[in-house]
């Protein structure tokens, strides 16, 4: 092979691989304000997080390196698991509840119904307000002093509860807060789903005998499913974020009963100046999530592909 002949099929490979890599650059460059947004305020504060983990920061002065020391303080933490389990109570107890909620609010508000209107301002209110103002109005709402709740219950004979001294009571009250705050997403995209079912399908199911039960249950329900997972996954990341509402409203007590695994974080890394140890938690919290988010996911492409 001669000297010409080589140097013509080298001009020729570096002359294919030039779309190649014009595409690839041009990915990365249209690319790179998401990823340099990403990496500050994602990837280095979690970075961030997991160093001040293994140390005994109290942010204030040097902190020394003290290895898993805070992650094996959990271990014996009574107030962490109280915690943990308050957060996994809750998310078992509140994404099932408001996801029934919100498919009921939008199958409503699809049919058109008398006062639409008012629940359509009753459920979406909250997700377009701060989380803040949605926690005061819930303390106003039920204090145990002056609060609507109590008033009405005690027009009507029943007892009123102690919601700020109880914890069951106060356990309660921000279940049915947060409830009334999250409803608002699930009814925005049930909504927006059930636009998308064909309506001849409907027609068809009822003139077959099927009853309004049946083809919600039969019919609608099961192309609902992709926005069900969305959900569920939304609003289990969210459980585990919950911060406002219980800090606005109970602050984590009384004694603990409303503690979350972020309030918690939040007091042992602020108010007890035990930041490694808070953001021990924090970490911790952040892995449990992402598990969960990872076979959540595994288990609808698995699900997926059997259809």
């Amino acid at each position: 092979m001669s000297t010409a002949t080589t140097t013509r099929g080298v001009a020729r490979g570096a002359t294919s691989r030039r779309p190649a890599v014009r595409r690839w650059a041009t990915s990365y460059v249209m690319l790179a304000p998401a990823l340099l947004l990403f990496g500050v305020f994602v990837l280095y504060p979690l970075v961030g997080a997991v160093r001040i983990s293994l140390t005994n920061s109290t942010g204030i002065g040097q902190a020394q390196f003290v290895g898993l020391a805070n992650y094996r303080a959990m271990l014996s933490d009574d107030t962490f698991w109280q915690a943990a389990g308050n957060t996994a109570l809750l998310a078992v107890v509140s994404v099932p509840v408001s996801l029934a909620l919100g498919l009921a609010v939008a199958v409503l508000l699809r049919d058109r119904i008398p006062g639409g209107g008012l629940f359509r301002a009753v459920f979406l209110a909250p997700y377009v307000i701060s989380g803040v103002v949605v926690a005061m109005a819930g303390r106003w709402v039920f204090d145990q002093n002056v609060g609507i709740v109590d008033r009405v219950l005690a027009g009507v004979g029943l007892p009123q509860p102690d919601w700020q001294s109880d914890g069951t009571a106060a356990a309660v009250s921000v279940v049915l807060v947060l409830l009334w705050a999250r409803t608002g997403l699930a009814v925005i995209l049930y909504l927006s789903a059930l636009q998308g079912v064909d309506r001849d399908v409907l027609e068809a199911a009822e003139l077959d005998g099927a009853s309004s039960w049946q083809r919600l249950k039969d019919v609608v329900w099961p192309l609902m499913r992709p926005t069900t997972f969305f959900l569920t996954v939304m609003m289990v990341i969210e459980t585990f974020q919950v911060f406002d509402i219980v800090w606005v409203m109970t602050k984590g007590g009384p004694a603990g009963s409303t503690e979350l695994l972020v309030t918690y974080a939040y007091s042992q890394g602020f108010a007890a100046r035990r930041e490694g140890y808070g953001s021990a938690i924090g970490v911790v919290v952040f892995v449990v999530v992402l598990a969960a988010t990872v076979l959540w996911w595994r288990a609808q492409r698995s699900s997926e592909d059997d259809q």
